[in-house]
């Protein structure tokens, strides 16, 4: 059975579809919630078309703290129903894609043994709300287990720790993934698209009208309903249904940071408190850890690209510092960096932190449906609930909601992570440290990444020649951006070998989709700006030291 795929090269046969079919539902925006809507949708019948601006998961989606968790800390604000549900995702998600839930151990380091008793009572209930088995329950750690599993953490600060179960993912693959899954069952998702209007028929909403970013090439969609899922940018697609519309979203900037492993080299993932009470993940993933994340009011407007400051670096790197015992980091050591902002569902006097993570769904005056708020673990009950809400108010027929559980493209594997890698090592001769990457990213398609091509597209490198052409042909990407940011996740996670990998790699898709030499030095160029503008924050941290007395 073919795999379901996403291709760049048949793009204009999927711009012609988009115009030539009649959709039961149109969905606008390609993140995760998009992405579950489409999904959900598809897979229960209705003919979809699923529209994202950007890249898909270019957004919120691909800036989060790559987490599948159920949010321990909205116990404490009461949002219990919130964090049963996401708890109980998080083993839906492990058995949809294993590779992309992968289950770690995350330490709560505690100053005494009254503050331990506190955390264990809570995550106790958090457990239960999480139907968590046996072998995942939490245990605490005592001083010397400290010394020995986490020797970093700092022993004046901290003499004990409770130790549970969260889930590690890839966010965009996540998406991907999801898209795919979607498209498999008839669906059509095409990245670039942006949507400019709202049609209408009978003071209803009947379709869109949009515009290819590639290409610009207009298209219109005829659809019998319109899904506004737009993440930070569902007010502004809200206006092009009604412009009076008032704005319903409080946009929170998160960031994070990336350090090489060596100079954090924790073993698990931590959580560190920070001085105003808020706390923060330190994750290593492979050769770097990442820290993060800030949670402060954003009130620039929505920007695919937030600002990083100096301020929230230092904010972060203070958090570390404080809390684990190695020489003081500092700016100029930070080597990637990723801000988003959370489109949360606005509440009066309170700050972005106090807000819970709940999900709204709204009905617009030509019954276009709009969905924001929620945490990426909820996608899923997150697109029942728009779905429920688009079938009453605009006769949406859906099949009933599957009871089984099927695997995402990837995810068809039983068992550990680790266990798949060591196949992959075994089946293509890989090392295993790449073929774990690959395991990471791919799942069980790292064979059919692997079969493209095992061959570093540097010498020494990690990502393989496979992954170019997989990502053209299955996983949509059509920009040098989307390759090196989000389909290979290099320019996160190895950003030197990013910065390597930007003029061979640029030739290579310019000759796999056509680029004339300006095309690809604009693409070129394109990519060197914007990881200038990832770490922007360290020529303006140097500045303000230059400009101290």
């Amino acid at each position: 059975m073919t795999a379901p795929a996403i291709s760049t090269l048949e793009r204009d046969a999927s711009l012609d579809r988009l115009e030539r079919d009649c959709f039961d539902c149109v969905v606008i925006g390609g993140g995760i919630t998009g992405a579950g809507i489409a999904r959900e949708a598809a897979r229960r019948g209705a003919r979809v078309a699923l529209l994202e601006a950007g890249d898909f998961a270019s957004g919120t989606s691909s800036r989060s703290s790559k987490l599948i968790h159920g949010g321990l800390r909205y116990l404490a604000m009461g949002d219990v129903a919130l964090v049963r549900s996401t708890a109980l995702e998080r083993k839906v998600i492990h058995a949809m894609a294993p590779h992309l839930a992968e289950p770690r151990w995350l330490v709560i380091p505690a100053r005494a043994r009254a503050s331990l008793m506190t955390l264990r009572a809570a995550v106790t209930s958090y457990e239960k709300l999480g139907a968590v088995e046996r072998a995942d329950l939490h245990h605490n750690w005592s001083r010397s287990d400290l010394d020995e599993r986490e020797p970093l953490l700092r022993r004046e600060r901290f003499a004990h720790a409770c130790v549970y179960r969260e889930y590690l993912t890839d966010d965009v693959r996540l998406v991907l993934a999801n898209l795919r899954d979607a498209v498999g069952a008839g669906a059509l998702a095409l990245n670039y698209a942006r949507v400019t209007g709202i049609t209408t028929e009978g003071g209803r909403a009947s379709g869109v009208e949009g515009c290819c970013g590639l290409s610009g090439r207009h298209f219109r969609v005829r659809a019998g309903c319109v899904i506004n899922a737009a993440g930070p940018w569902v007010d502004p697609v809200r206006a092009l249904e009604d412009p009076s519309a008032s704005p319903r979203l409080l946009l929170s900037k998160g960031i994070h940071i990336v350090l090489p492993a060596e100079r954090i080299p924790v073993s698990h993932m931590l959580i560190l408190p920070t001085e105003d009470k808020r706390s923060i993940f330190a994750i290593r993933r492979g050769a770097v850890v990442y820290l993060g994340t800030t949670d402060t009011v954003y009130e620039r407007g929505v920007e695919t690209w937030p600002e990083i400051s100096p301020e929230d670096v230092t904010y972060l790197l203070r958090a570390a510092n404080r809390n684990l015992a190695i020489d003081p980091l500092l700016p100029a050591e930070v080597t990637a960096a990723w801000a988003g902002l959370r489109p949360l569902i606005g509440e009066a006097g309170k700050a972005p932190s106090e807000i819970s993570r709940k999900d709204e769904v709204w009905i617009g005056p030509e019954r276009v449906v709009s969905i924001a708020g929620g945490k990426l673990t909820g996608y899923r009950p997150m697109a029942q609930q728009a779905l429920a809400k688009a079938a009453q108010a605009t006769g949406l027929a859906l099949a009933p909601v599957a009871k089984e559980v099927s695997p995402l493209p990837g995810g068809d594997f039983p068992g550990e992570l680790q266990d798949l890698a060591a196949r992959v090592a075994s089946d293509t001769g890989l090392e295993r440290r790449r073929a774990l990457r690959l395991a990471s990213l791919y799942g069980t398609e790292a064979a059919a990444v692997a079969q493209r091509s095992t061959t570093p597209l540097v010498s020494g490198g990690l990502v393989l020649a496979g992954e170019l052409d997989f990502a053209l042909e299955v996983d949509g990407a059509a920009t040098l951006e989307d390759i090196l940011y989000r389909r290979t996740r290099v320019a996160l996670y190895a950003p030197e070998e990013c910065d390597a990998l930007v003029d061979p790699l640029s030739h290579k898709v310019a000759e796999r989709l056509g680029w004339s030499e300006e095309e690809r030095a604009a693409q070129c160029k394109a990519v060197q700006e914007q990881r200038a503008h990832d770490l922007a924050f360290q020529a303006a941290d140097q500045s303000a030291e230059g400009a101290s007395p």
